[in-house]
């Protein structure tokens, strides 16, 4: 068999089974939020950017509408997030954070550093890897169709 068709030389399957590993580390946590993780990568750039278009945050969170619309819908039934037609252009829609998912960001704020200290690298490294990972996926973006 060729190395290159080895799982273990495979990128893309570190680059997965990492992040799942690290999307179980935040499990428990997020579940005493009332999130998932998909939800909670939601939620923090609400924190960041209340009233964002929908265009907008999926962009941020490399998502389309199609998977984004389900996610906004259990939040706003949740009671942490409103939708609302931008009155200067009815085809955008804007998601706002309600107090409820305003208040939540405080009970938040410690899942951070609780995930963080289950991972074995020190800050310096975790920020290098954090930029590469960055980096890369710029350039994929950048690539053409």
């Amino acid at each position: 068999m060729k190395e290159s068709l080895k799982l273990e030389n495979q990128l893309c399957f570190a680059v997965y089974a990492l992040s799942r590993e690290i999307t179980k580390m935040y499990r428990p946590f997020l579940n005493m939020l009332g999130l998932t993780y998909t939800q909670y990568l939601v939620m923090i750039v609400l924190w960041e950017k209340d009233g964002i278009a929908l265009k907008e945050l999926g962009k941020d969170l490399n998502l389309d509408s199609g998977t984004l619309t389900p996610l906004l819908k259990k939040l706003e039934v949740e009671g942490l997030i409103n939708r609302k037609r931008d009155y200067r252009d009815e085809r955008n829609l804007l998601i706002f954070l309600t107090e409820q998912g305003l208040k939540l960001k405080e009970k938040a704020e410690a899942v951070p550093q609780k995930v963080r200290c289950k991972i074995p690298l020190e800050d310096e490294e975790i920020a290098v890897m954090r930029k590469k990972l960055q980096s890369i996926l710029k350039s994929l973006k950048d690539l053409p169709d």
